[in-house]
This record gives C-alpha cells, sequence and structure tokens, in this order.
C-alpha cells in the first residue's frame, strides 16, 4: 500500500471536516423556528371563502346510537346480525359483530352501508337496478343485496348503515333502517 504524504491526509481532512460543517449548519438552520408564518399559510374560515367547504355527518356518538339500535332490534327478532356504520365518504366508523354472527357479515354489512351511502337508495332498491344497469355489481367494494339503509340530511347522504346475517336482505334492511329510525329519536 502507498504512502501518503503529510499534505494529502491534511488537505483530506480539511475537507472532510468542511463537508461535515457544512451539512451541521445547513441541519441546525433547517430545523430553526422562524417568527413569521408564511403568509399563503393562513387561509380565513368564513362562509365566504369559496376554496372552503362545510359537510355534515354522524357524531361517533350517533353512529354508535344506530349501530346499537339496529343490534338490539334483530337481537330482538332472534337473529344474529353484523351492523357496519359508515360515513359519508364511506369509511367505517362503528362495527358491531352480534354474538352467533356469520364470519362473511362484517365485510357484508360494511359493503351493503358502503352501497347505500354511495347511491342514496336502500340497497333492495338499488338491487332491483342490476336489470338493467348489470356492471353496477362490478364497482368496487359495492353490495347489491337488502340489508344497506343511508342516513341522510336535508336530502343527501351523511351516513350508511349496513346489516348481514339474518336469513334474508329484507329482515337485514329492516334492522337497518330501525338504526336510521333511532337517530330521529
Amino acid at each position: 500500500m502507498k504512502k501518503t504524504s503529510l499534505r494529502t491526509r491534511v488537505l483530506t481532512g480539511t475537507v472532510a471536516a468542511a463537508a461535515l460543517a457544512t451539512a451541521t449548519v445547513g441541519a441546525v438552520s433547517a430545523s430553526a423556528d422562524t417568527t413569521e408564518a408564511p403568509a399563503a399559510a393562513a387561509v380565513k374560515a368564513d362562509t365566504q371563502n369559496k376554496n372552503l367547504t362545510q359537510t355534515t355527518g354522524l357524531t361517533i356518538e350517533a353512529a354508535t346510537k344506530a349501530a346499537q339500535a339496529t343490534l338490539d332490534a334483530a337481537t330482538k327478532a332472534g337473529q344474529h346480525v353484523t351492523v357496519a356504520v359508515v360515513d359519508r365518504d364511506g369509511i367505517t366508523r362503528v362495527l358491531l359483530k352480534g354474538d352467533g354472527a356469520g364470519p362473511q357479515s362484517p365485510e357484508s354489512a360494511e359493503r351493503k352501508a358502503f352501497t347505500a351511502v354511495s347511491w342514496n337508495a336502500p340497497t333492495s332498491e338499488l338491487a332491483k337496478r342490476l336489470a338493467q344497469a348489470p356492471n353496477l355489481k362490478d364497482i368496487p367494494g359495492t353490495l347489491f343485496l337488502a340489508g344497506g339503509a343511508p342516513v341522510q340530511a336535508k336530502g343527501a347522504p351523511i351516513a350508511g348503515i349496513g346489516v348481514a346475517g339474518a336469513p334474508s336482505g329484507d329482515l337485514d334492511e329492516q334492522f337497518a333502517q330501525a338504526g336510521v329510525a333511532a337517530l330521529g329519536k
């Protein structure tokens, strides 16, 4: 191995130290607090601002109340079901798998709730539309079987309740409607 001269070693060390110092100063200045916030970061939140939108949704307490009322209606009828309550975007807010409900019921309940809120209609009505538009069933996340009911505010969908596990979709949907009705009390 060839020995390097003292001058080469000093020069190499100096360059390495300079690079390390530059990286340290850059990291420190990048994390330093600034006293002024950028002007674009503040948005005036008022009803006149056309860049903002307001939405209506169920609170977690209301979603839980609806789910429990739905499960109670099914239990009273002697049925073992799963109940799903989804928000306007189809995101599950509450999922209650009743004692004895089948393993397929959680996914089915979520998909029925998603379908009901997506089209703002009970899934029993939507299932009838398949005759005219059979490709509807190919939309991911949907399930066109009775058992889903939309929750509305001023006619617009804000949530969906889906039920799965009863021997018929008509019963599932009857229980889902009981959950919707509980929100009006």
